[in-house]
């Protein structure tokens, strides 16, 4: 892999922040930390330049991410941040976008909300519905899995504004302030602590301009943002696994056992080889997926980025399990931390797309 000079700067600028920042926090999301890598602009990466971001490409926000997730950084408001900033950079007015935008600069977390009981992975049979009132919207209905509104200062919020048409047609998305009035945030519990989300609408009222984009346009508009979401996932899983396996390489060197270090047995070395060469495969994948993007102009992937995404999440679960395994005891122990990388990678195959929806992405795009 080739990179420019510029980008192994950065690169190493984020690693020798994360060194001296990150230290033993163990929050998903540490405010302070995100406000001082929003100080220093990282956060708008990916953020056009005419609305205060550095106007980078894939490459650059795949490479902040890769890196940030190695370290453990603490930053889980970031991802949702990113694809909820980029829908409103593509689709809201010019007033919104500035007020969004500028949030999310500054360091305000923003989430999206799409996900209800009773539709995950087929999104369309979304029921949480918005009527028109007195010039305005009135929201009713149930979401989940709303990663991160419970830090966020907006939810984009994805309802049903018509029942015409197919299951995708009618669908519109709304900007929602955190603190409205008919809005309920209940936290999940779940392995990696509360980080997901309930909302509960009750009689929630919205302005005609909460409205972004076109009404009924927003299942459109939500697939404009997938190779996006994608690619963010498989970076942080990319970053991850190579974390976990790092760890596991620096254990198995020096744990003793038999007068001599474990990793010196073949079954342990050859593991070590096999996840080395899946890591190398993994991140050559995701890389070139980002540059594919960022040659493509604006053009979806959805093989390539559902490809990312899938690979990433799959070895990332596979090293951290395998890791833990040759760990023993202790990588069952949180005092060495695969406990925590095995938790986060889990549910890399789930959110954002399961591995099985992935997988029939790939194989619709060759016509089967």
């Amino acid at each position: 892999m080739s990179l420019t000079t510029e980008q192994r700067d950065f690169v190493a600028a984020v690693d020798d922040f994360c060194r001296r920042e990150v230290g033993d926090r163990t929050t998903p999301h540490d405010d302070a930390l995100y406000r001082k890598m929003a100080d220093l602009g990282w956060l708008g990466l990916a953020v056009p330049q005419e609305y205060g971001g550095a106007g980078q490409g894939m490459l650059d926000l795949v490479l902040f991410l890769e890196t940030t997730a190695y370290h453990q950084a603490p930053i889980g408001g970031f991802g949702t941040s990113v694809i909820t900033a980029a829908s409103y950079e593509k689709f809201a007015s010019e007033e919104r976008k500035r007020e969004v935008l500028g949030d999310f600069l500054r360091g305000d977390v923003l989430a999206v909300s799409m996900s209800e009981p009773g539709a995950g992975s087929d999104v369309g049979a979304l029921t949480c519905k918005a009527v028109r009132q007195d010039g305005g919207w009135v929201i009713d209905g149930q979401k989940t899995w709303c990663s991160n509104a419970h830090l966020a200062r907006h939810i984009l919020l994805v309802a049903r504004t018509s029942a015409d048409g197919g299951k995708h047609d009618g669908l519109t998305m709304f900007s929602v302030p955190t603190g409205v009035d008919g809005l309920a945030v209940h936290g999940i519990d779940t392995m990696g602590g509360r980080e997901v989300n309930d909302l509960y609408f009750t009689g929630c009222t919205l302005p005609a301009d909460a409205v972004i984009g076109d009404v009924g346009q927003g299942w459109r508009q939500l697939m404009a943002g997938l190779n996006l979401e994608r690619m963010i996932l498989a970076a942080l899983m990319l970053g991850t696994a190579r974390r976990a396996f790092d760890d596991t390489v620096a254990y198995v060197r020096e744990r003793r056992q038999f007068g001599r270090p474990v990793g010196s047995f073949q079954a342990l070395r050859h593991r070590i080889a096999d996840h080395a060469t899946e890591l190398a495969c993994t991140r050559l994948l995701v890389h070139d997926v980002a540059r594919k993007i960022d040659a493509s102009a604006g053009k979806p992937l959805p093989r390539e980025a559902s490809m990312a995404k899938l690979k990433a999440t799959e070895f990332a679960k596979a090293m951290a399990l395998d890791g833990m395994q040759m760990m023993g005891g202790y990588g069952y122990a949180t005092e060495y931390g695969m406990e925590r990388l095995l938790r986060s990678t889990v549910v890399s195959t789930v959110y954002g797309g399961t591995s099985e929806i992935q997988r029939d992405i790939i194989g619709k795009t060759y016509g089967l």
